[in-house]
């Protein structure tokens, strides 16, 4: 079976190649507004706009527990992403979403 090129006509350059690496693997994105998005990448341009399946967001509360909001099929857009990361999923596996506590992430400030 053939794959699409994970960057637009096979093109990548700068960080948009150094995420080519994690195709197909999930990973962590906290945008420029705070959110914690996690999905499998499955595809990024040539101005990292990123393409994740099976996608949610961690939403933070300094009340209750982590809340996982799902999001299916996703798209960022490159100039709102602050962080990339794979994420290690036997971790993440390990971690009990409901005792933990945290204020949602403040927007990024430029």
């Amino acid at each position: 079976s053939t794959r699409a090129a994970p960057c637009l006509a096979g093109v990548c350059t700068g960080m948009a190649k150094e995420l080519t690496a994690l195709v197909d693997k999930q990973i962590s994105v906290i945008t420029n507004d705070g959110r914690n998005i996690i999905g499998i990448l499955r595809g990024v341009d040539q101005t990292t706009n990123l393409i994740l399946e099976e996608c949610f967001e961690r939403v933070y509360s300094v009340s209750s527990g982590v809340e996982q909001a799902v999001l299916g099929l996703y798209i960022i857009r490159g100039d709102n992403i602050a962080v990339i990361g794979e994420l290690n999923e036997e971790l993440d596996e390990e971690l009990d979403l409901s005792n933990i506590r945290a204020p949602p992430m403040k927007s990024i400030v430029h």
